[in-house]
């Protein structure tokens, strides 16, 4: 391959960027001004005295980072063992050695992967040394490719390499104490939650965001799927989504230009502020390697990895880590201290860098010694960097903490030297559902509300505010379309199924007397599709947490569990609540919670158990889509079997929530943590294939748009069109009033009332035939609201609910509860007649209808028993 004139080994232009823009962007540079990637390109080329000027400057910014930090003259190093799991890859990169083929394992006497007992005689050698960390590197989905790989996986009973790399991490942490750091190379949010338990920190190398070296023939990438960069940076925002603190990095000199290397590091610049999830960079510099495609290509310069490491602290800024592997430049490690570094990255005093292994590790005593010679002192970290080890939740999960915290000093979050690395038990913690905190919050939300509006995290816990407010101001104001309405109301009186996107859009924006047009042909849709009669259903919320650190943005119901308002229920508590619901007449519990780190992924099951075991004759309808994968990937199941043994503990249906907008530009503006739309898509599917029906839901007036809201419904008439499992569509309006999405000013203030007509009425027209049922919130809208859209579409009331904690926690002033009198009076106000359902919208029993005609206008004892 050729090298491009403006790459890392020499500009296009022999005598560089001009003086005068070398000194302007210096002087920029010094004064602490923010480098745009023009400035950054120029300060790449810099050599000679404007080098040293350079890197002076970046040291002087690490150096104020250290003293912030509370580590003034520290630089760190990780005492580790490096564990190559598995040789094989999907992918074909032309400067990799590290990667094989099976035929050359085979011939060396090894396996497809390192065997338990390889890697464990590896990680108790390290522990012996006073290692801590446990390096595991392999290919990217070699099973993908090689079906040797694919063999062993199922001759070792794992489903695929995730699920070997999550059992090993546990091995290592119980057998051993060391503490894995993880790079399977591209990971899917999914596989960020499975791994989270096992292992403190990941990382994956960007290396760069040039797409011309991976989809060019010839370039270093070509051939590579896992080399996309568009597809690397999705890892690393799903890392920050999930709270995984992840290392990161560039490899200089592959081809890229000044340009794209600038572009890179801003790349990286703006993950890491979205999330504040990246714990180190790393600026690797390429070493050609013989029997490579790339052996011809000249190594990166030390100049090339000096200049390239001061601009990226310039632009990374004073707080981020920064680290040059020290076994890839010929003992210049003072150069690379003075360019500002602040860590040597993993050291071993047992194994070699599988990923170079022609370059020895240097002595931890001879790295200490280089770096007391300029001033420096060498201490050791852990895998997880100090600052997310002082972080704690979420950046740790629960059942890493006691291996974390057996070897980190609690008052630097550095290592403790001389801590002894011994196996820990890995395992759920213990008494998940022990009662705790403001169990009364279901009525004293009503009487007494909530302690503050915000959290007391409020701006740390969702990410960077100011990146969110520029990614959400296309929809702060939707657009207004230009498009014949009338048309498409004909469309949609003779035939809604043939209303075609531009239509539908055309409908969506309808306003006016337009608005009322569209309302009476969706109310005659209704009519035409399931009568007159208003459904409704006894049913009662049970909120079991409240304690969650996903970190969705537009949630005012999750808290920490040291937080004011922050409760948990017990499993004795959840069954009075679902018995007491029972005595006046329910037929239905609806049962979700926060992502409680505490609750193992069997306690879900517990809860289901323990209201069958309690009453016999309840619905279960519960667990979100969000929470079927966290208790999925707490256990290890796949999201079918968990859902199998849900249904086997009692569940009988799953609701439809935490959809939000199934269009992940929407999500990760509302959400940071939660399950990109594909996997929610995924759950119900699977839930419905298992015949757990559900419903759907679509929570609008936020940062969407109506070409979002199209696009919802459209999605979710598909799935139906698949499964025939939806048994009804939910309306949720945002409720604004303490939603942190909000109240950091970048959400509107929910929809307005034609938007909920609207919304309303296109379902009905858009979901026709396929899902019969559609519903509104009297929770959100009130009882004038509900009947507004009842004559807009709707058909359903939903339940009295009883207690409804999330709403009321939002902000909603309408209540939370209904008695059946007040629902007949909602469809009263619509000029039709109310009728009781079931959850899956049959006949109620005669039984059930005369206990909730006796208590009605009467709440159970909703205070909780306490031992």
């Amino acid at each position: 391959m050729t090298t491009s004139a403006t790459s890392g080994t020499g500009p296009a232009d022999p005598a560089g960027p001009t003086e005068n823009s070398l000194r302007r962007a210096l002087k920029r540079a010094r004064d602490g001004v923010a480098l745009d990637v023009s400035e950054a390109a120029v300060l790449l080329q810099a050599r000679g005295e404007h080098l040293d000027a350079l890197t002076a400057s970046a040291a002087r910014v690490r150096d104020a980072g250290l003293e912030a930090a509370g580590r003034p003259g520290v630089i760190t190093y990780s005492k580790s063992v490096f564990v190559p799991l598995t040789r094989l890859c999907r992918d074909k990169c032309h400067y990799c050695t590290f990667v094989t083929v099976p035929g050359k394992l085979r011939r060396a006497g090894h396996g497809m992967f390192m065997s338990p007992d390889e890697v464990l005689d590896i990680a108790r050698k390290g522990a012996a040394l006073g290692c801590k960390e446990a390096l595991i590197t392999l290919g990217d989905k070699p099973e993908d490719r090689w079906p040797e790989a694919r063999e062993w996986l199922d001759a070792h009973g794992y489903d695929d390499t995730i699920a070997y790399v999550r059992a090993i991490s546990v091995r290592i942490l119980e057998e051993t104490g060391l503490l894995p750091h993880l790079n399977p190379g591209v990971l899917s949010w999914t596989d960020f939650q499975r791994l989270k338990p096992v292992a403190p920190s990941m990382g994956m190398m960007l290396e760069t965001t040039a797409t011309r070296l991976w989809s060019e023939p010839g370039g270093p990438h070509h051939g590579s799927p896992d080399k996309e960069p568009a597809v690397r940076l999705r890892v690393l925002e799903d890392a920050g989504r999930s709270s995984v603190p992840f290392t990161s990095g560039l490899l200089i000199g592959i081809g890229e230009t000044y340009e794209e290397r600038a572009e890179s590091l801003f790349a990286l610049r703006k993950v890491s502020r979205s999330y504040h999830g990246i714990q180190e960079l790393i600026i690797q510099n390429f070493r050609a390697k013989p029997d490579t495609a790339m052996r011809g290509m000249p190594d990166a310069e030390l100049d090339e990895l000096v200049a390239t490491v001061a601009v990226a602290r310039h632009i990374m800024g004073p707080s981020a880590c920064l680290q040059a592997p020290p076994n890839l430049v010929d003992a210049e490690y003072e150069r690379l201290i003075g360019a500002g570094i602040d860590d040597w990255g993993g050291v071993s005093p047992l194994t070699i860098d599988h990923v170079n292994p022609e370059r020895p590790w240097p002595q931890i005593e001879e790295l200490a010694a280089k770096s007391s010679a300029v001033g420096f002192e060498l201490r050791e970290r852990l895998c997880v960097y100090p600052e997310f080890v002082r972080r704690g939740e979420p950046w740790l999960d629960p059942r890493l903490r006691p291996h974390v915290a057996a070897l980190a000093d609690p008052a630097t979050g550095l290592a403790l030297p001389d801590a002894p690395v011994v196996g820990r038990p890995w395992q759920e913690p213990d008494e998940a559902f022990t009662a705790s905190g403001r169990t009364d919050l279901h009525t004293a939300i009503d009487t007494e509300g909530r302690t503050s509006d915000r959290r007391e995290d409020f701006d740390e816990v969702y990410g960077d505010w100011a990146a969110l407010r520029e990614a959400a101001a296309p929809g702060m104001a939707p657009e207004r379309i230009d498009t014949d309405v009338r048309a498409a109301l004909a469309t949609a009186a003779d035939d809604p199924t043939r209303l075609t996107d531009d239509e539908a859009l055309a409908l969506l924006h309808a306003d006016g007397p337009a608005l009322d047009a569209l309302c009476e042909v969706a109310d005659d849709v209704r009519k035409s599709a399931v009568g007159d009669d208003v459904t409704y259903i006894v049913t009662r919320n049970i909120n079991f947490t409240n304690v969650c650190y996903t970190g969705c943005r537009f949630c005012a119901f999750a808290q920490r569990r040291t937080d004011a308002d922050a409760y948990t229920l017990s499993l004795d508590q959840v069954a009075d609540r679902a018995e007491q619901a029972w005595e006046v007449g329910a037929v239905e519990v609806c049962m979700q919670g926060g992502i409680h780190p505490d609750l193992p992924g069997t306690a879900y099951f517990d809860i289901a158990r323990a209201v069958k075991a309690r009453v016999p004759g309840m619905h279960v309808h519960a667990f979100s889509p969000m929470e079927v994968v966290n208790g999925a990937t707490r256990t290890g199941m796949s999201i079918r079997e968990w859902l199998s043994a849900a249904k086997e503990a009692g569940l009988d249906s799953v609701p439809g929530t935490a959809a939000e907008i199934l269009d992940d530009e929407v999500r990760w503006i509302l959400t940071k943590g939660k399950l990109p739309a594909a996997t929610w898509i995924e759950v119900i599917e699977t839930a419905h294939e298992l015949g757990l029906r559900s419903s759907s839901t679509m929570m609008y007036g936020h940062v969407d748009q109506p070409r979002h809201w199209l696009g919802h419904l459209r999605t979710l008439a598909g799935i139906q069109q698949r499964t025939g499992g939806f048994t009804e569509f939910v309306t949720l309006p945002f409720i604004h009033t303490n939603a942190p999405v909000y109240l950091a000013g970048i959400a509107r203030p929910g929809p307005t009332v034609r938007d909920n007509r609207a919304v309303t009425a296109m379902a009905r027209l858009l979901l026709h035939p396929h899902i019969p049922n559609i519903q509104t919130s009297w929770v959100k809208l009130g009882t004038e609201g509900a009947a507004e859209m009842l004559r807009s579409g709707a058909n359903d009331l939903g339940g009295t609910l009883m207690e409804e904690t999330i709403s009321r926690m939002a902000g909603s002033s309408y209540g939370s509860y209904k008695s059946v009198k007040d629902l007949i009076a909602v469809a009263d106000a619509a000029g039709r007649p109310a009728k009781p359902r079931t959850t899956l919208y049959g006949p109620v029993p005669e039984e059930r209808q005369r206990a909730a005609r006796d208590s009605d206008g009467h709440l159970p004892q909703l205070l909780p028993v306490l031992d």
